[in-house]
């Protein structure tokens, strides 16, 4: 469709609006259209060879592998889970399915397992046996931050014989030519990740209640000393399935031009319109209180009226999918004008509405630069 510069120039105004303030020290936005680049900046303290952590938008990429599973058949989603990790079949998850798991349905969002432990497979599988259920799966939806994608991490360890980290690099992000985007990074390979720094002052009682009718927000698994955790180069490189990626802002936006164009047909074409067109999950978000809208392990903008609380901004088409990410991640894709975007920042914002309000405005912005 072509690209419209006043609007792109917009978009990129307001990517580094809030690192020109102060607010956040520094940030990378990407634009991609026809499977290349149409603008790529950096804001503040970084250049456009930096990376940041990615958290939750890794689950994305994440999912992008099990589909490659899902494809050749050595994996169902109506399997059950302990069918392939008997570790796993214990305190009633026996009956967990893995699309169950993909859907964030599974019953475990919160089951513990942390650093150091999550970096020895032994300790994660005994982690597996310990955790219990919060529901019967199946029944409703809660975010699972990090348990969920730990067991989609098992299983493409049990099916192919690899360690998800590398099966990511040689079976995803090695054929789409995209070397800096990595689910685990090497000690000898991490001068250019940018540092995490908490800004700002948290939102206040009363504007929480304005906007989720409750005063205090419940306290889980994303706090801010556990993503600061990514500070540590040690947890860099375990490569944590559900949040622990690192890329530039341009390589996920390329990213998602895979999942738009599919090169040289790396996932069979109609596996990957399922897994970016069809909404499996329509259980209320409990935080949220909109439809979950979520796909395979994408989450997808949805037509009625709520995709801005899905972090999709006001402007995209219904069948914008993507994953966005703790700190104010975004990374997505609109089938509709062919635009994917990425941006990401080094600042975690305390002031979670703000946080929230940059990411529609960005996606919005991004939604109108097809000309």
């Amino acid at each position: 469709m072509g690209i419209d510069n006043q609007k792109l120039a917009a978009l990129l105004e307001r990517a580094g609006k809030e690192v020109d303030e102060g607010i956040l020290p520094s940030c990378q936005i990407a634009a991609a259209e026809n499977g290349e680049l149409v603008a790529f900046e950096a804001f503040g303290d970084a250049t456009t060879d930096t990376r940041y952590v990615m958290f939750s938008s890794t689950k994305a990429v994440v999912a992008s592998a099990v589909w490659l599973l899902l494809a050749d058949g050595s994996l169902k989603t109506e399997q059950r889970v302990a069918d392939l990790i008997p570790e796993f079949a214990t305190n009633g998850k026996d009956v967990v399915t893995v699309e169950q798991v993909m859907l964030h349905t599974g019953g475990f969002p919160q089951a513990p397992l942390g650093h150091p432990d999550w970096a020895d497979r032994a300790k994660r599988l005994a982690a597996f046996s310990n955790w219990k259920l919060n529901w019967e799966p199946g029944t409703r939806y809660e975010y699972h931050p990090t348990s969920a994608h730990w067991v989609l991490a098992e299983l493409i360890h049990r099916i192919t014989g690899k360690d998800h980290r590398d099966f990511i690099a040689e079976r995803v992000t090695g054929p789409l030519g995209l070397s800096r985007l990595q689910v685990g990074t090497p000690l000898d390979d991490q001068d250019d990740i940018a540092t995490l720094a908490v800004t700002g002052e948290p939102a206040t009682p009363d504007e929480l209640e304005a906007v989720f009718g409750i005063r205090e927000i419940p306290v889980g698994e994303v706090t801010d000393d556990a993503l600061l955790q990514w500070n540590n180069p040690e947890v860099r490189t375990v490569g944590v399935p559900g949040g622990g990626g690192i890329s530039r802002a341009a390589d996920m936006a390329l990213f998602y031009q895979a999942l738009l164009h599919n090169p040289g047909g790396l996932w069979p074409a109609d596996l990957l319109a399922d897994v970016t067109g069809r909404v499996r999950n329509r259980l209320p978000d409990p935080l949220f209180r909109v439809p979950a809208n979520r796909s395979l392990g994408l989450v997808l903008a949805g037509d009625d009226g709520q995709a801005s609380q899905r972090g999709f901004g006001r402007t995209l088409s219904p069948q914008t999918f993507g994953h966005g990410g703790a700190g104010g991640q975004l990374a997505f894709a609109d089938p509709v004008t062919g635009i994917s975007m990425c941006y990401l920042t080094n600042g975690l914002d305390a002031h979670m509405l703000r946080q929230a309000r940059r990411g529609v405005a960005l996606a919005s912005r991004a939604g109108t630069l097809a000309d």
